[in-house]
Protein backbone atom coordinates (compact mmCIF):
# COMPACT_ATOMS: atom_id res chain seq x y z
CA UNK A 1 0.00 0.00 0.00
CA UNK A 2 1.37 3.40 -0.99
CA UNK A 3 1.27 6.23 1.55
CA UNK A 4 -1.26 8.98 0.89
CA UNK A 5 -0.01 12.10 -0.86
CA UNK A 6 0.55 14.72 1.77
CA UNK A 7 1.70 18.26 2.21
CA UNK A 8 2.59 18.74 5.83
CA UNK A 9 3.58 21.87 7.72
CA UNK A 10 5.19 21.73 11.13
CA UNK A 11 5.82 24.88 13.10
CA UNK A 12 8.33 24.60 15.92
CA UNK A 13 9.58 27.20 18.32
CA UNK A 14 12.91 26.45 19.95
CA UNK A 15 13.64 28.44 23.02
CA UNK A 16 17.01 29.98 23.67
CA UNK A 17 18.56 28.65 20.48
CA UNK A 18 21.81 30.59 20.26
CA UNK A 19 20.37 32.96 22.87
CA UNK A 20 17.22 33.75 20.90
CA UNK A 21 13.86 32.32 20.05
CA UNK A 22 13.97 30.44 16.75
CA UNK A 23 10.84 29.73 14.74
CA UNK A 24 11.12 26.85 12.30
CA UNK A 25 8.60 26.25 9.53
CA UNK A 26 9.07 22.79 8.04
CA UNK A 27 7.22 21.89 4.84
CA UNK A 28 7.13 18.18 4.11
CA UNK A 29 5.95 17.16 0.64
CA UNK A 30 7.16 13.55 0.96
CA UNK A 31 8.91 13.98 -2.40
CA UNK A 32 5.59 13.94 -4.21
CA UNK A 33 5.80 15.05 -7.84
CA UNK A 34 2.39 16.71 -7.62
CA UNK A 35 3.71 19.26 -5.11
CA UNK A 36 6.70 20.42 -7.19
CA UNK A 37 4.98 23.59 -8.41
CA UNK A 38 3.97 24.46 -4.86
CA UNK A 39 7.34 23.70 -3.30
CA UNK A 40 9.26 25.77 -5.82
CA UNK A 41 7.47 28.89 -4.54
CA UNK A 42 8.48 28.09 -0.96
CA UNK A 43 12.15 27.79 -1.91
CA UNK A 44 12.30 31.53 -2.63
CA UNK A 45 11.81 32.64 0.97
CA UNK A 46 13.71 29.81 2.62
CA UNK A 47 16.90 30.32 4.58
CA UNK A 48 17.56 26.58 4.70
CA UNK A 49 16.34 23.47 2.91
CA UNK A 50 16.69 19.89 4.13
CA UNK A 51 16.61 17.21 1.44
CA UNK A 52 15.67 13.84 2.90
CA UNK A 53 16.01 10.50 1.14
CA UNK A 54 15.21 6.94 2.25
CA UNK A 55 18.38 4.89 2.93
CA UNK A 56 16.41 1.73 2.01
CA UNK A 57 15.48 3.05 -1.44
CA UNK A 58 18.18 3.65 -4.07
CA UNK A 59 15.77 5.57 -6.32
CA UNK A 60 15.06 7.94 -3.46
CA UNK A 61 18.79 8.71 -3.20
CA UNK A 62 19.09 9.02 -6.99
CA UNK A 63 16.35 11.69 -6.91
CA UNK A 64 18.42 13.86 -4.56
CA UNK A 65 20.32 15.39 -7.50
CA UNK A 66 17.05 16.48 -9.10
CA UNK A 67 15.81 18.02 -5.86
CA UNK A 68 19.09 19.88 -5.41
CA UNK A 69 18.82 21.19 -8.98
CA UNK A 70 15.33 22.49 -8.18
CA UNK A 71 16.71 24.22 -5.11
CA UNK A 72 19.51 25.80 -7.14
CA UNK A 73 16.95 26.93 -9.69
CA UNK A 74 14.33 28.44 -7.37
CA UNK A 75 15.94 29.22 -4.00
CA UNK A 76 18.12 32.14 -3.00
CA UNK A 77 21.71 31.73 -4.12
CA UNK A 78 23.04 31.45 -0.58
CA UNK A 79 20.35 29.16 0.87
CA UNK A 80 21.70 26.59 3.33
CA UNK A 81 21.22 22.95 2.36
CA UNK A 82 21.38 19.78 4.42
CA UNK A 83 21.27 16.22 3.10
CA UNK A 84 19.60 13.66 5.38
CA UNK A 85 19.37 9.90 4.94
CA UNK A 86 16.30 8.70 6.85
CA UNK A 87 15.39 5.23 8.19
CA UNK A 88 18.90 4.49 9.45
CA UNK A 89 17.30 2.14 11.98
CA UNK A 90 16.53 -0.34 9.16
CA UNK A 91 20.11 -1.59 8.93
CA UNK A 92 19.27 -4.89 7.20
CA UNK A 93 17.31 -3.09 4.46
CA UNK A 94 19.83 -0.30 3.91
CA UNK A 95 20.94 0.07 0.27
CA UNK A 96 22.57 3.52 0.35
CA UNK A 97 25.59 3.35 2.62
CA UNK A 98 26.73 6.23 4.79
CA UNK A 99 30.07 6.68 3.01
CA UNK A 100 28.48 7.05 -0.44
CA UNK A 101 26.02 9.68 0.76
CA UNK A 102 28.63 11.51 2.86
CA UNK A 103 31.05 11.71 -0.08
CA UNK A 104 28.25 13.00 -2.31
CA UNK A 105 27.32 15.70 0.23
CA UNK A 106 30.97 16.62 0.76
CA UNK A 107 31.44 17.01 -3.01
CA UNK A 108 28.66 19.61 -2.94
CA UNK A 109 29.89 21.27 0.24
CA UNK A 110 26.74 20.54 2.23
CA UNK A 111 26.40 18.86 5.63
CA UNK A 112 25.08 15.29 5.84
CA UNK A 113 23.67 13.07 8.54
CA UNK A 114 21.49 10.01 8.91
CA UNK A 115 18.28 9.94 10.93
CA UNK A 116 15.49 7.68 11.99
CA UNK A 117 12.12 9.35 12.34
CA UNK A 118 10.82 6.14 13.91
CA UNK A 119 13.35 6.07 16.75
CA UNK A 120 13.93 9.87 16.74
CA UNK A 121 17.65 9.31 16.09
CA UNK A 122 19.30 12.57 14.98
CA UNK A 123 15.98 14.21 14.03
CA UNK A 124 16.46 17.13 16.39
CA UNK A 125 20.15 17.19 15.43
CA UNK A 126 19.17 17.68 11.78
CA UNK A 127 17.16 20.80 12.62
CA UNK A 128 19.84 22.05 15.01
CA UNK A 129 22.49 21.54 12.32
CA UNK A 130 20.42 23.54 9.85
CA UNK A 131 19.77 26.30 12.38
CA UNK A 132 23.49 26.49 13.23
CA UNK A 133 24.45 26.67 9.54
CA UNK A 134 21.94 29.47 8.94
CA UNK A 135 23.14 31.33 12.03
CA UNK A 136 26.76 30.95 10.90
CA UNK A 137 25.96 32.32 7.44
CA UNK A 138 23.86 35.21 8.72
CA UNK A 139 26.27 36.16 11.50
CA UNK A 140 25.62 37.31 15.06
CA UNK A 141 22.64 39.58 15.50
CA UNK A 142 21.77 39.28 11.83
CA UNK A 143 18.35 39.95 10.47
CA UNK A 144 17.15 39.07 7.02
CA UNK A 145 17.67 42.65 5.85
CA UNK A 146 17.33 43.78 2.27
CA UNK A 147 14.19 43.36 0.25
CA UNK A 148 14.16 39.58 0.49
CA UNK A 149 10.90 38.24 1.90
CA UNK A 150 11.73 36.13 4.93
CA UNK A 151 10.14 33.19 6.68
CA UNK A 152 12.50 33.53 9.64
CA UNK A 153 11.39 35.67 12.54
CA UNK A 154 13.94 36.45 15.22
CA UNK A 155 12.57 37.86 18.46
CA UNK A 156 14.38 38.76 21.63
CA UNK A 157 11.31 38.52 23.86
CA UNK A 158 11.40 35.91 26.63
CA UNK A 159 9.36 32.76 26.09
CA UNK A 160 7.77 30.39 28.57
CA UNK A 161 9.32 26.93 28.83
CA UNK A 162 7.49 24.35 26.75
CA UNK A 163 6.33 21.08 28.16
CA UNK A 164 7.13 18.17 25.89
CA UNK A 165 8.24 18.11 22.28
CA UNK A 166 8.60 20.65 19.58
CA UNK A 167 5.53 20.05 17.46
Amino acid sequence: MEPADTLYLAVCVWQHLFGRECVCLAWDTAGQERFRTITSSYYRGAHGIIVVYDVTDQESFNNVKQWLQEIDRYASENVNKLLVGNKCDLTTKKVVDYTTAKEFADSLGIPFLETSAKSATNVEQAFMTMAAEIKKRMGPGATTGGNEKSNVKIQSTPVKPASGGCC
